[in-house]
């Protein structure tokens, strides 16, 4: 049984619910490492239409407060206060000062815009690109997933495939080919050689894709690389915490998987499931 959820955002950024309400409902699931992972700030050139920003912003201090606060439990949960802090090519400075600003146990890279195009927004902004168009954006996505890893700056890759969100077919057609998997082992490769994980991820079950997140061609890439793999939900309400966790597992232990890892303090400690 999967008992580790690394992937909670709550009501501070664009979630529903309370630290609070999010770590009663992760209890009630058997959940015993709780990871709270709210989002990062990005500098205005980095916007998606409909911006929870400022709210972010003017919360911060009281969602630290109220995680810290957490981990003094009498649960016997290790509640661990990470981010997810996008990857924003040509703002690495911009990033490194943002995580210095509090002792995060983990770091996980959310890739959710390509230079200011913020890709997982709408899915209008797909339906018109025709498979070459897909194809670009697709390699481009894991070009810089390998630039990304290189700097040393995170943990783990969180929804690894998420550029598939809005053309999931499409996808699905492109990552059969040899060129495609190429290009996403050598982007896996330079995670593993970080010291960093890969997230398997329930959200993109409950997405337009409705796949979990990465598809299997990727888990068979990680596996054969032996690239250790974490557990997210990506919830953001008591009732996504921990969702559909049954399925995770069984994706994962159809890939030779029987133990995942999380960060503490910023180093790596597994668990069995």
């Amino acid at each position: 049984m999967i008992s580790v959820d690394t992937h909670i955002h709550t009501l501070y950024s664009h979630g529903k619910a309370t630290p609070e309400e999010m770590y009663e409902a992760a209890v009630k699931k058997g959940i015993r490492v709780f990871g709270f992972s709210e989002h990062s700030a990005r500098p205005l050139a980095m916007s998606y239409p409909r911006e929870y920003r400022e709210h972010l912003a003017a919360h911060w201090d009281t969602y630290i407060e109220k995680v810290t606060a957490l981990k003094d439990n009498n649960d016997g949960v290790t509640v661990l206060l990470g981010i997810e802090m996008d990857w924003m090519e040509g703002n690495e400075e911009f990033i490194k000062s943002e995580l210095a600003k509090h002792n995060f146990d983990y770091v996980l890279c959310g890739i959710h815009f390509l230079e200011n195009w913020g890709f997982d927004y709408a899915k209008a902004d797909w339906e018109s690109l025709h498979q070459n168009e897909l194809v670009a954006i697709y390699e481009k996505y894991y070009d810089t997933m390998t630039t990304m890893a290189e700097t040393g700056i995170f943990d783990t890759i969180a929804h690894p495939d998420i550029i598939k969100i809005f053309s999931c077919d499409q996808f699905s057609t492109w990552i059969a080919t040899e060129k495609a998997q190429a290009l996403v082992r050598k982007a896996l490769t330079a995670v593993r050689d970080a010291g960093m994980s890969m997230e398997i991820s329930s959200a993109g079950i409950r997405k337009l894709c409705q796949e979990i997140y990465p598809c299997e061609n990727i888990m068979s890439i990680a596996s054969s690389l032996e690239l250790p793999i974490t557990f997210g939900s990506d919830a953001h309400s008591t009732m996504s915490v921990a969702f559909n966790f049954d399925k995770l597992e069984e994706h994962a232990r159809k890939f030779g998987y029987t133990e995942s890892v999380y960060f503490k303090n910023r180093k790596m400690h597994s668990r069995p499931f």
